[in-house]
Order: C-alpha cells, then structure tokens, then sequence
C-alpha cells in the first residue's frame, strides 16, 4: 500500500510583505459592496414570496416527484394552479440541493408531495423539517399510492390520518365500483360521499363520481382537527385484491377515507389521499358510470373536485381577515382608556373574506364577542351590516378589574380568528354615586328609626316618674 500522499508546505519568504496599492483595496471593497447589493437585490424577490394574510394568492409552491413523468401526465392539475396565479417550481424529491428555507426565510407557500415511494428526501429536507413547514403556517398537499414509503406514512401520521399498514391492500367495493376499467377486481371506486360544505368543495354541485384507485386511510380519533372530504362507501374495505381474505380486514365501510383534510390552529391547511392517480390526467378525462346507476358521465368528478379542493388548502376560498377592532362609549367616538362600570358601550369588528382576488365582506349570524375576565361576564352576537361590519352594544357588568373584548370564531372550513384587547373597568368614584341610592333607603330607615326610639327612650327616662 502506498503512502498517503503529502503535500510539501510552501517555504516561508524572508523578505518583507509588500503593502497594498490603497486604489487596488479601494476597488476590491467596492466591488464587495457591489457584489453584495446585488446579492440582497436578487434574494428579495425570493423573500418576498412567503405567505401574506393580506394577499394570499401570491405564492409559490414546491412540487416534489420520484418520477419527472408526473409532471406530463398530471399537467391538468398543474395547469390548473398556474392558471390561477401559483409558480411552481418542480424538483426530485431525492435532488440532493432540496431546502424549504433560506436565511431563515421560508422560500415555498406550499408544499405538494406526489412522491408517495421516497425513502429518503435529499438536501436538508426531512420530516422534522416538513413538520417545521406546516408548524410555520404554511400548507402541504400528500398523494399516495400502493407504493407508499414509510417516510410519506409518518408524514401522513403526524397530520392525523393513518394508512392501512398492509403494503399490498387496496380499497376494493363490490357495489360503487366503476363499470368502465374495473379489470375485475373493483378496485377503481366511483366515490360520490362528499363533505357538506361549499367553502370546503365550492358552491357548485360535483354532479360526477370522483375516480379513486388507491390505498385506504383512517382518522386519528384523538385528532379532532381532521376531516373526511371524500368517504369510502359502506360496502368497501381494504385488502390484497389479489388473494382471498384470510381474516376480517382492519379497514371496512364508511370508517374508510378516500381524501381527508386537516386545519391546524395555526391556519396551516394540508390535504391528503392515498391516491395518486387522483390527480392524473386519464383520471380528469375518463368517463365514468357508477355500479348500479344507469346514468354514465361523459367526464368524472375529478377535475372539479380537485382543482375546488385545492383552492381551498392554498387559501383562495374561506380565508378571513378581521380589522378595525373598535370600542368606545355610546355617543362617544373616541376609544377610552378605562371604563367605568355600568357605562353602556359600543363594539364593532370588520370581518372580511378572501375570493381568491379580492377581499370580499364575510356575512354571518354566528359571530360573537365576549366581555371576558377569568371568564365571560358578557356574550353577545353580533349583528352585521352585509358589509362587513359587525356591531353591537351592551352595559358593562357591575364588576370591576382587568377585562378583554375577545372574538373567538372558529367554522367548519374557515380559518379562526381569535382577537382580543385589553380594557380596565374601575368603579365609582366618591363623588360619583347618587346622593340617595335606592338600595339603601331600608338602611336610611333604620337609622332614623334609631334616632327616634333614642329620643323617645330619653324623654320616658328624664321625665317619667
């Protein structure tokens, strides 16, 4: 074996170092400072792409593929969201130069997993730094299928759902299967249980089954943040369609979800399904006819079901804002700094939602603000003027301390809004309170009677013999 090879330090120079031209270290730091400039200026358009409450559209998202020929033949889809203002910057999910963050900035909005067999992703992305993604607010789409790796399965369980552990179980349904393409084993389902929720699926009715070939997943019962969007019909349930059944399959029925939502309380959206091919072009342009139904479908549900879905995980549709929080006294305009107890008030919030191009006011009759300190003293609705604007006026409690205006508004498929501000309440001065309460006037009678039984008392005394 052969020495290492070493490298032979260069002999140290005797003479004197020679000082710099002052005009040479002059150019040198003014090409720093230029190459710097430049440097900040080309990183801001990268910056300024993270997530704005006040103008949610404008975003960026990573599509994350094991193979580059999804990018072909799920172009529908993505089409679809370039359509509507996303850039979307397309990578392997192996790409050894993979980063969610830069500067401790996050470079992505969104987060699209269609790389359901990944053992490993490249670069510094891992599923800490997934989990850090959606902590941070930000949204994640995950697509599944038979091949699912373990990575995209602890994915999937940290967010609340949980796929059927057998590698090889498909969802099968012997009654709400598609008639067209089933090759017999019914494993392409024509789904049609969808949500009751027009924030979640849109305002438009999905008239056509969704086309759904896959692997079954369940709801975490301790997480109560998760929603099915699309259910399994009472009739499926997941196994090897290869081989017959050896013992009761663990996921049967409607307990079975097809795609599955979860809003976290920081306003993070993430979207999940076991099926790839949800997303596929074939799928978005197959007609469909559901098993027992005679009317056929020149065009599935997938299409519409998808690209509605999507709108609402990037934040395009149910998305509120509140401002203007306002409080002061009636007849007044002015907020006061302190209350005084049973002053009478007004309140008033502006709730306003995001169409996807615009804020648009919210309208609701369930809407409430609380008059709180340890707890609500006062709880009322709030009306509104179909503007935006809710209001509403109330007495403050005979209790005086530390209080808080507080909204908390949490609805199916919108994102929460929790406000508060701080307001002191103090009682009545000395010189505040009416000369003769009402209240009192049994205490002015005892007293008066006291002083006449006294005075009667004192005559008997004196001159009674």
């Amino acid at each position: 074996m052969s020495p290492p090879h070493r490298v032979n330090p260069q002999p140290l120079s005797l003479s004197p170092r020679q000082p710099k031209h002052p005009a040479t270290t002059k150019m040198a730091r003014s090409n720093f400072s230029v190459l710097t400039i430049l440097s900040v200026i080309l990183l801001l358009p990268v910056l300024s792409l993270s997530f704005s409450p006040d103008s949610p559209s404008d975003r960026r998202l990573l599509v994350l593929f094991d193979d580059l020929s999804l990018k072909s033949s799920h172009s529908i889809f993505f089409n679809s969201l370039k359509s509507r203002g996303f850039d979307l910057d397309f990578k392997l999910a192996d790409d050894p130069k993979l980063a969610l963050q830069r500067y401790g900035q996050y470079l992505y909005d969104g987060l699209i997993l269609f790389s359901p067999s990944i053992e490993r992703f490249g670069g510094a992305l891992d599923l800490a730094a997934v989990l850090d993604f959606v902590d941070s607010g930000h949204d994640l789409i995950i697509a599944a299928d038979s091949s699912a790796s373990d990575l995209i399965k602890s994915v999937a369980t940290e967010c609340g759902v949980d796929f059927d552990e057998d590698p090889s179980a498909l969802v099968i349904d012997h009654r709400s299967y598609a008639v067209v393409g089933t090759e017999g084993d019914h494993t392409l389902i024509a789904a049609d249980d969808f949500i009751e929720s027009d924030v979640l699926l849109g305002e438009n009715k999905i008239e056509a089954p969704v086309l759904f070939k896959g692997i079954a997943h369940s709801l975490n019962a301790a997480n109560n943040l998760v929603l099915k969007v699309l259910s399994a019909s009472p009739a499926a349930y997941s196994a090897n369609p290869s081989s017959k059944l050896s013992s009761p399959p663990s996921l049967t029925g409607s307990s079975i979800s097809l795609v599955s939502v979860v809003q976290a309380r920081n306003n993070a959206r993430i979207m999940i399904t076991g099926s790839l091919d949800l997303f596929s072009n074939r799928f978005f342009r197959s007609s469909v006819q559901k098993a027992g139904s005679p009317k056929k479908y020149d065009k599935s549900g997938n299409e519409q079901f998808v690209a509605e879905l999507s709108k609402w995980v990037f934040h395009e549709r149910g998305h509120l804002k509140a401002v203007n929080l306002r409080h002061n006294k009636a007849g007044e305009t002015n907020e006061p700094a302190m209350y005084r107890i049973k002053d009478d008030l007004d309140f008033s919030v502006e709730i306003y939602e995001w169409s996807g191009k615009s804020w648009e006011p919210y309208v609701a009759n369930d809407v409430q603000v609380q008059f709180y300190m340890m707890s609500p003293y006062v709880l009322k609705t709030l009306s509104n003027d179909k503007k935006g604007l809710y209001h509403t006026s109330f007495k403050v409690p005979d209790v005086y301390g530390v209080f808080q205006f507080k909204v908390e508004y949490n609805r199916l498929g919108y994102t929460s809004l929790l406000l508060s501000k701080q307001i002191p309440v103090r009682p009545f001065k000395h010189n505040e309170y009416e000369r003769f309460i009402t209240a009192a006037f049994p205490y002015y009678g005892a007293s008066f009677t006291m002083m006449a039984g006294f005075f009667i008392f004192s005559f008997v005394y004196l001159y009674h013999k």
